[in-house]
């Protein structure tokens, strides 16, 4: 991302003046007057700088040390070796910065778990190496007394990776609009005042008494951590985490605790980030999962519904020629009248209707939305076996169609139609596998109490075959998506039928057997309902 100049000079003051504040409110506990703290946010605000813009970042970054150890620290070191030594910094942070950039190319820095640990371990080693040969010229130069560079080392490098690790996440979600937007989206709540309040209360109870380094209750630190993590995800976790260590950090500095354990709180801050991060991850990734199944269900759902917009077209369209043609007939002979005007108008009745099936099906992927209408149970049958005619006579494949009885399903025509065609086409992939003469399908129906559905009266449609049927391993699995026993099937039909079914009030299920066994029940219309009483009762 390239910003226009103008926009670039204005952001480098606000940049070093954003560095100097971090540096400051962090100088916490230092060793020896350097810049030796627990916590150390200020190169997270580099390393995003240097992802957005590259190498020009150098410049005032190198401004913002000078004056850092000029303003913050008195330039303990002298200036000249203050320069060697900020000089180095910027060739370090810019390397670590560089290798960022040509890894995650500027963008995608916290999309997945394994970029996420790409960028942990880039941050680890590069913070390391760059604390190494830091404290290396602090030692050569005498600032730091002899034995002591191991722990210096430590100190250093542990302050630069943790304050990496919590700062980086949010900043570089701020640092974009599409960042801060969804930030805002995401943690704009009520909940996120649950979350904070939750966060001040543990920090007052695990550091109320910080004069001491016993920190008893550091694990109720962890609670908002995880509440934000599995609500929010990734963003709401990089709030809380930076949150909560700026908490720690200003209790630390208010009442001047110089007791504490600071490697002890080192780990602490470390851990929350790095816990926080993954869980808060894994939830985006889940939603995102869950986003995309119901994608591919409705690509699904578009490929099973073609054949029912084929379908349900055809008989629109074959009137439409049909009347086509009578009115060319007429025309040539010279009629008009009630005649030509009767076709006229059953032609625009047929075209509304074809007109009326695109808009359900389109409303159907757009909202779900239904239209739910009488369907006789024996014309449903009729009409979705007859899509079968050449399929069956090819396989060698006997359909079976018992006595419909004369009651009607209160659903989405063409909704239920797919359910139909869908078990009817999984009953033929299944009875190929049987030699010739084995290969059956038999569809019934009955009514049923309200026991199965909980409600009114319903009617149970039955499709079985004499394929292999459903062991049980298969049913416990069988309704989940990408499940299936097909070689080329995409295991979405059953899943997107029973969603269909369960949407009406209704449910399909399999039954465990030597053949398979599928059923689908759905309420009766109620003046069907209402009939079949009258005629029992007569």
């Amino acid at each position: 991302m390239t910003a226009p100049p103008l926009s670039r000079y204005l952001a480098f003051p606000a940049f070093i003046a954003l560095y100097l504040l971090f540096d400051w409110a962090t100088y916490i506990d230092p060793l020896y007057g350097l810049n030796i703290t627990p916590w150390n946010p200020d190169p997270a605000l580099g390393l995003v700088c240097w992802l957005l813009i590259g190498w020009r970042t150098a410049l005032p970054w190198f401004i913002a040390l000078v004056l850092g150890e000029w303003l913050v620290r008195g330039m303990p070191a002298g200036l000249w070796l203050t320069l060697l030594l900020s000089l180095w910094l910027i060739i370090g942070y810019g390397l670590l910065g560089a290798a960022l950039k040509r890894t995650f190319g500027g963008g995608g820095v916290f999309d997945s778990r394994h970029r996420l640990f790409q960028w942990v371990l880039i941050v680890v080693l590069g913070t390391l190496l760059n604390d190494v040969v830091y404290m290396s010229l602090l030692s050569l130069a005498g600032l730091i007394p002899p034995g002591e560079w191991v722990a210096v080392v430590l100190r250093f490098g542990i302050g630069d990776m943790v304050g990496v690790l919590v700062s980086m996440p949010l900043i570089w979600m701020l640092s974009s609009a599409q960042g801060r937007q969804r930030l805002r989206d995401t943690v704009w709540k009520l909940e996120t005042l649950g979350y904070l309040a939750l966060a001040i209360c543990v920090l007052y109870l695990v550091f109320g008494t910080i004069e001491t380094s016993e920190f008893k209750h550091f694990y109720f630190l962890f609670l908002p951590v995880i509440w934000a993590a599995s609500r929010q995800g990734l963003y709401g976790t990089a709030l809380m985490v930076f949150v909560l260590q700026l908490g720690i950090g200003g209790l630390v500095k208010w009442n001047n605790a110089v007791n504490i354990e600071v490697p002890e709180l080192q780990m602490l801050d470390a851990m929350l980030a790095l816990v926080g991060f993954s869980l808060g991850i894994v939830v985006d990734e889940l939603r995102q999962v869950s986003n995309d199944l119901k994608q591919s269900l409705r690509l699904a759902a578009a490929g099973e519904m073609a054949a029912a917009l084929a379908h349900e077209l055809n008989q629109p369209l074959t009137a439409l020629s049909a009347y086509g043609k009578a009115c060319e007939f007429l025309v040539e002979r010279g009629e008009g009248g009630d005649m030509l005007k009767s076709a006229v108008q059953r032609m625009i009745a047929e075209s509304a209707r074809a007109a009326e099936v695109v808009r359900r099906l389109r409303d159907f992927f757009r909202t779900g939305a239904m239209k739910l209408e009488p369907v006789d149970a024996g014309h449903l049958v009729s009409s979705v076996s007859q899509q079968f005619f050449t399929q069956l006579r090819q396989h060698g494949v006997l359909l079976q169609v018992e006595d419909m009885p004369p009651l009607a399903m209160l659903a989405d025509r063409l909704q239920i139609e797919l359910v139909l065609r869908n078990l009817l086409a999984n009953a033929l992939d299944a009875v190929q596998e049987r030699p010739e003469g084995g290969r059956r399908i038999t569809v019934s129906a009955q009514q049923l109490d309200s026991k199965r559905l909980g409600k009114g009266s319903c009617l149970q449609l039955t499709v079985e075959d004499s394929g292999k049927g459903v062991s049980e391993a298969l049913l416990a699995r069988l309704f989940e998506p990408f499940v299936s026993s097909k070689a080329t099937g995409l295991g979405l039909g059953l899943v997107l039928s029973r969603a269909i079914m369960e949407a009406h009030g209704g449910s399909l299920w399999a039954e465990v057997g030597d053949h398979g066994i599928f059923r689908m029940a759905l309420p009766l219309a109620r003046p069907a309902v209402e009939e079949q009483e009258n005629y029992v009762a007569a």
